[in-house]
């Protein structure tokens, strides 16, 4: 079988070449899944790019795929410059399982990739910050007005996108609220 970098090689940027065929493959073979991923780290920014399209696509249906390069991610990877390793990284990082200090780690790159050059970075980092936002209270208080100022400032795309964050983000905290019976709230006056 031919190598998947390989097959991820030719052309340029402008092209996702055969990384469609990839998905498939590496979908339905798990042992490829490694060699893939180290396409991430491969001296062609062609191959990186398409690898990260891949993993990105493949990790959306098995998130847990992603979690044995968990370091990785929140270390070099998301040190990489090109733009779409960047992009990528920023959906896949909400799908990894971290502790609090990880977590902290993964909204710092994010926080980062807020101030890159490119659109789509900073659009889908708002994404990520809102996904891992989610899944944190006290996170949740530092986006909201990022994603307030983002929505107002932001490209086209930004602003649309943070809108829908917003919405998304403003329900979970609202839901988070503390369900309490009539008679509840009655004992907790008396009890004050």
């Amino acid at each position: 079988m031919d190598d998947v970098l390989d097959k991820l090689r030719g052309g340029d940027r402008r092209s996702i070449g055969r990384s469609e065929e990839i998905v498939r493959l590496v979908s339905r073979n798990k042992r490829l899944f490694p060699r893939l991923f180290r396409g991430l780290q491969d001296s062609d920014p062609v191959v990186r790019m398409r690898a990260a399209d891949a993993v990105e696509k493949i990790t959306s249906i098995h998130a847990n795929w992603l979690q044995p390069y968990k370091n990785d991610l929140l270390g070099k990877i998301s040190r990489e410059p090109q733009q779409e390793i960047r992009w990528h990284v920023a959906q896949m990082l909400p799908r990894l399982h971290m502790s609090p200090r990880e977590r902290a780690i993964a909204s710092s790159i994010l926080f980062d990739y807020l101030e890159d050059s490119s659109s789509i970075v900073r659009t889908l980092s708002m994404q990520g910050l809102a996904d891992l936002a989610t899944q944190d209270a006290s996170l949740r208080k530092r986006v909201i007005p990022v994603l307030e100022f983002l929505t107002t400032t932001g490209t086209a795309a930004m602003r649309s996108r943070g809108r829908k964050l917003l919405v998304r983000l403003r329900n979970k905290a609202s839901l988070r609220l503390p369900k309490v019976r009539k008679g509840v709230v009655e004992r907790e006056r008396k009890s004050t």
